[in-house]
């Protein structure tokens, strides 16, 4: 427990986290001290000045929050004539070159500088004189565009590429009114994790190539999710929008703080994942080739699973935890053989000790947590002699060459239940469209034995049947995620005093032999 200590904040007693600065410390509480250099993740910089308090009976009795750590008793003031003058003139500072693009920036909606000028500034320009022109529409690499005329000079960007990637890519030159934000001669932007400072940039100086123009802020809907990019678990905010006449669409995922898992950032692979949950999508059931009802589709499967010799169910990494329960205890029933052999999967050394690993799926832990062999052997010994393979979002191309694959193909039917239209949907003789995560909700557990749980955030004019449902309609006992939470809890020894349904907002740490000792 973390120790508290108390001071007063315009008078009134307010009990705060002792080793914060003012920022952060009186932030917890709800009270906001301006701020547009400041970052929790990059320290403080001390140079835009809007941050400046008062302290009574202190000395100096004007101090930068972001530099000021709380200590007992301190009396801090936020409202005098005196803060307000100097949050007044900060503002009109920073606003005497910065052009009145708002109508077309993409941070409209999103800009600390708006918000402030209307917070604590309000006032009419006194200039009349030209504003200092600068470039405009820089490419910086990376799918990073910059706007050095919104450019405000906070310096977090390049505090960024010098604390966090520690590649450096961007600097601050000249001085004066001619000081911009640039990259160097001939080294643009090169790192993994570069779209941040879009993130990081409190105004709409730094923007996503790939967002541009796209989508207004306040027509999107902000929905708390769990990237599947790779093994991390990033949590993130899904950015969506269903315009008239159209159906709900991804436009961007953006980090969401998890001190326990990303911080504050997450890489750019991760982030342009989006487009697989827009883009080729199955929406439409094929048997053999051609596009089907749904039913049809289902009760050609069933005569599949009644008319096999041997039945392999092959499920992926990406799905859920209770996804992964529901299609074992299926092949429980079905007397069917179950593996997760997904090596095709990993990436070797495309991973850095920072946010990005090797493991391209969202869930592999689970395989341990449930028993699941995912084994190469495992699979061989398990396809022998099969007549029916049913993958559940398992894209089997991603780990067999196209020999290896025709050569199962020569034997087995394939049945492919998945929400994209991978490889296994193509060569498959029956495929069944099911909701992708986004558009379902359900736990996983990272490489650092991280329970997390996700939401639906997507909503389709026509939506997919979640994975569960669809396994039901196989004859599945179980016929929604909240059975499959139970049926964990009463069975898996690690999730028995585990409440799957009330999992906290920053995950549930699972220690190593927990996640390895499977029977309850």
């Amino acid at each position: 427990m973390a120790e508290k200590v108390k001071l007063f904040v315009n008078g009134q007693e307010v009990e705060v986290e002792s080793g914060k600065n003012l920022i952060d410390a009186i932030g917890a509480v709800g009270i906001e001290i301006p701020h547009l250099c400041y970052h929790p993740a990059l320290g403080a910089d001390g140079n835009c000045r809007m941050c400046l308090v008062g302290i009574e009976d202190g000395r100096p009795p004007l101090v930068p929050a972001c530099k000021t750590r709380v200590a007992e008793g301190m009396k801090v003031q936020l409202d005098t004539e005196k803060i307000t003058k100097i949050q007044h003139d900060v503002m009109e500072f920073e606003l005497i070159n910065h052009p009145i693009d708002c109508p077309i920036c993409d941070q409209a909606g999103e800009c600390k500088l708006q918000d402030y000028y209307m917070k604590y500034d309000g006032q009419k320009s006194r200039m009349t004189v030209k504003p200092v022109l600068k470039a405009k529409k820089l490419d910086f690499g990376c799918g990073v565009v910059h706007d050095q005329e919104r450019c405000i000079l906070c310096a977090r960007c390049v505090r960024f590429t010098r604390l966090i990637t520690k590649t450096g890519e961007l600097g601050i030159v000249n001085r004066t009114d001619a000081a911009r934000v640039n990259i160097f001669p001939g080294r643009p932007l090169a790192n993994r994790y570069a779209l941040n400072v879009v993130d990081l940039c409190p105004v709409g100086a730094m923007t996503s190539r790939d967002f541009r123009f796209k989508q207004r802020s306040w027509f999107l809907t902000k929905s708390p999710s769990i990237c599947h990019g790779c093994s991390k678990g990033c949590n993130i905010f899904i950015d969506h929008n269903r315009e008239k006449y159209k159906d709900d669409i991804i436009y961007r995922f953006r980090p969401r703080f998890n001190e326990k898992v990303n911080g504050y950032f997450m890489c750019d692979e991760g982030r342009m994942t989006y487009k697989l949950e827009n883009d080729n999508r199955l929406n439409v059931a094929q048997v053999a080739g051609r596009d089907s009802g749904y039913n049809e589709a289902v009760e050609t499967v069933r005569r599949a699973m009644s008319q096999a010799q041997k039945t392999v169910m092959l499920v992926s990494p990406n799905a859920s935890l209770e996804q992964l329960f529901t299609v074992q205890q299926l092949a429980v029933a079905m007397n069917a053989t179950l593996t997760g052999y997904s090596d095709g999967y990993i990436k070797k050394d495309e991973g850095d000790d920072f946010l990005i690993k090797d493991d391209k799926s969202a869930n592999r832990k689970a395989f341990a947590l449930l028993g699941i062999d995912s084994s190469k052997a495992g699979f061989d010994a398990a396809i022998n002699g099969a007549d029916l393979l049913i993958s559940f979002q398992n894209d089997l191309s991603r780990s067999l060459n196209e020999g290896e694959m025709t050569k199962v193909l020569e034997t087995v039917k394939l049945i492919s239940i998945s929400s994209s239209l991978d490889a296994n949907a193509l060569k498959a003789a029956v495929a069944l469209p099911i909701a992708s995560y986004s558009e379902d909700t359900g736990s996983i557990l990272n490489e650092d034995n991280m329970l997390q749980r996700y939401e639906k955030a997507v909503v389709k004019n026509t939506p997919a049947f979640d994975l569960i449902h669809v396994v039901h309609l196989l004859g599945g006992d179980i016929k929604n995620c909240h059975e499959a939470r139970t049926g964990l809890s009463t069975t898996i020894a690690a999730l028995k005093d585990v409440d799957l349904e009330q999992i906290p907002g920053e995950g549930l740490a699972l220690t190593e032999n927990e996640v390895a000792n499977v029977a309850a």
